[in-house]
């Protein structure tokens, strides 16, 4: 078989992403068409900024979901081909079998596999870790920023004090401290999950007990079913292999591994961890900020008339007062962290040196790119073009919030 063409390569990879192409138009013509009813998410298909960095989001997002039903990649993004090494973009297998995908369309890294592949599984990686690591960053943030800046006194004093301590800290370094094989046999990440994962079960709990204290009837057994599953996800979450903890010298049992719902590996677990961990103190610090200025307003005041309760205010009464701004702070926050996990993975930190994520992928691709520009070009594309239209969603959502 002949090498493909430049063109032949750029119609081929359009081809690949025909599934997602097809999820693009249909998620944009139902939104487009009921716009009116979808508040702001429908408002922001009126910004044009907001629309681009939309698709450049939602791209990325069908990319990782259906690159794992086998729908975009071409090859095992792990496997090894002998003979494509280094080879450039449109290169034909040397003897490929029945079904196989007879090219390497954007050529093979220096362990000859194929870019393309590991381009559209390393999306599935930040799709996975950066949302849900800021969901849990947010969580931490407003479980304690939203009393810092209600109560204030010692309490906002003493959380502040942490919080900028953690800030003060140089983030590469606490990376670097984290990873240790010695911190990880010791189990301070895992003790770290333990605490930081908790947030999100205290907040469910707060939020529905605040809600329906005045209903016992109604709220014991909603709190019961609610905590009690995410309870079940936050053991799975902190155990591995039934344990919290499991060294040579102590084991901390955590949930029988017959009900651990989830494999999270130590590699993940710590980027998880680190990511939540250094991010939460800049979220703490935006939330308080909305609390001590939100507290001020005649509604607030208003509540508090009505004999309301302390996080019944700030949960009901506050903290929807302040989603304009937390809702574009989570957008700019996910861009963040998708930086963020390129950078650690750039630098060997946390995931398993073979996993496809775009910052191992880059740091592999450097080494012999005075040579060869095809293994780290397409992710450093890749997460160029997904932090833009992180950014460029953000834009459009401040611009669509502050209209009303």
């Amino acid at each position: 078989m002949e090498p493909l063409g430049t063109f032949e390569i750029i119609a081929r990879v359009l081809y690949q992403f025909t599934s997602v192409w097809l999820a693009l138009i249909i998620l944009f013509a139902v939104s487009i068409a009921f716009k009116r009813r979808l508040g702001l998410y429908g408002k922001l298909f009126d910004s044009p900024i907001g629309m681009v960095g939309f698709a450049l989001v939602m791209f990325w997002i069908f990319t990782g979901v259906f690159g794992q039903f086998d729908l975009i990649v071409t090859h095992d993004s792990l496997s090894q081909v002998s003979g494509m090494k280094n080879k450039v973009p449109g290169t034909p297998m040397p003897r490929p079998e029945e079904g196989e995908y007879a090219w390497y369309l954007l050529g093979g890294d220096n362990l000859a596999r194929d870019v393309f592949s590991r381009v559209i599984d390393g999306a599935w990686v930040v799709v996975q870790i950066a949302p849900l690591a800021t969901l849990f960053a947010f969580m931490v943030g407003i479980t304690l920023g939203l009393p810092a800046g209600y109560f204030g006194g010692r309490l906002d004093t003493g959380i502040s004090f942490m919080a900028n301590l953690i800030l003060a800290f140089p983030v590469i370094l606490l990376f670097y401290l984290l990873v240790t094989p010695e911190i990880v046999l010791t189990g301070v990440p895992n003790f770290m999950a333990a605490v930081l994962f908790i947030f999100p079960v205290v907040f469910a709990g707060v939020l529905i007990n605040s809600r329906y204290h005045t209903q016992p009837k109604f709220r014991t057994p909603l709190m019961i079913v609610v905590l009690g599953g995410m309870l079940w996800v936050y053991l799975s979450l902190i155990s591995t292999n039934g344990y919290l903890v499991s060294n040579k010298d102590y084991a901390i049992p955590a949930l029988p591994e017959i009900l651990d719902l989830f494999d999270v590996s130590g590699g993940i677990l710590v980027v998880f961890v680190s990511v939540v961990f250094v991010n939460s103190p800049t979220v703490f610090r935006i939330v308080r900020g909305l609390a001590m200025d939100i507290k001020t307003r005649d509604y607030v005041a208003a509540a508090q008339t009505r004999g309301e309760g302390a996080w019944y205010i700030m949960l009901w009464e506050i903290l929807p007062n302040a989603r304009g701004p937390l809702i574009v702070d989570f957008c700019l926050r996910i861009g963040y962290t998708t930086i963020l996990l390129g950078t650690l993975g750039f630098f060997g930190l946390g995931l398993p040196p073979e996993s496809p994520d775009w910052g191992s992928t880059i740091n592999e691709g450097r080494k012999l790119l005075s040579i060869y520009l095809h293994p780290a070009l397409p992710p450093a594309l890749a997460l160029l073009s997904l932090v833009l239209g992180l950014n460029l969603l953000a834009d459009g959502l401040r611009e669509e919030s502050l209209k009303d």
